[in-house]
C-alpha cells in the first residue's frame, strides 16, 4: 500500500494545482483501479499506483515531447527510479503505441519501455477508457466520443484514438469479462 500512497501524493505534488481538471480525472482513475482489487488480487497495487501516475507526464513542469505516456515514464525512471512495471504501464497506457507512431516516436517508446502484461495492461487501459475528464465513470465508447469531440478529425490524437479503438474497447471488455467471472 505504501507504494500506492506514494504514487498518489506524487500525482498530486505535479496534478492537483496546475491541472486540476486532470487531477480530477486521475482521481477517478485510481478510484477505479481500487474497485479492481479482487481481479487484479496480488497486482493490485501495480495498477493502482499506474492508475495514480499514468497521467502525471501532462505536468508542465514534466512536459518534454508533449508526448505525456513517454514524459510520464521517462520521469518516473530516471528520477523516481521507480520499478520498471510501473514506468511500463505509465507508457503504453491507452493505446499509447498507436498515438507513438502518430507522433513519430514509436521507436523512443518502444525502445525505452518495453510492454507491460497484456492483463495488467488492459486493466490500466479499462480504468482511463471508463473515467471522463472530471473522474465521473462511464461507458467506454462514450468516453472515447468524449475524446474524439475534443480534437478535429486531422488532429493527430483524433487519429490515434479512432486507429486504437478497438483494442482500447477490446481491454475494457477484456476486464469487464473478468470482473464479471469474479475475478
Amino acid at each position: 500500500m505504501g507504494h500506492v500512497l506514494w504514487a498518489r501524493d506524487l500525482a498530486r505534488t505535479f496534478l492537483e494545482d496546475s491541472l486540476p481538471r486532470r487531477w480530477a480525472h486521475t482521481q477517478g482513475v485510481a478510484e477505479q483501479a481500487e474497485s479492481l482489487r479482487d481481479v487484479l488480487n496480488e497486482d493490485a497495487d501495480l495498477v493502482t499506483a499506474s492508475a495514480w501516475l499514468h497521467d502525471i507526464g501532462y505536468a508542465p513542469k514534466l512536459a518534454e515531447t508533449g508526448f505525456h505516456p513517454l514524459d510520464g515514464a521517462r520521469y518516473l525512471r530516471s528520477v523516481e527510479q521507480a520499478d520498471e512495471h510501473l514506468c511500463s504501464l505509465v507508457a503504453h497506457h491507452s493505446g499509447a503505441v498507436v498515438e507513438a507512431d502518430e507522433r513519430g516516436l514509436l521507436g523512443e517508446l518502444t525502445g525505452e519501455f518495453v510492454l507491460p502484461r497484456v492483463d495488467l495492461l488492459d486493466a490500466l487501459t479499462y480504468c482511463d477508457m471508463t473515467t471522463g475528464p472530471d473522474g465521473s465513470h462511464m461507458p467506454a465508447e462514450r468516453r472515447l466520443s468524449e475524446i474524439l469531440e475534443r480534437y478535429s478529425p486531422d488532429d493527430l490524437v483524433h487519429r490515434a484514438i479512432t486507429r486504437s479503438k478497438p483494442d482500447l474497447v477490446g481491454a475494457v471488455r477484456s476486464v469487464e469479462a473478468r470482473i464479471a467471472d469474479g475475478g
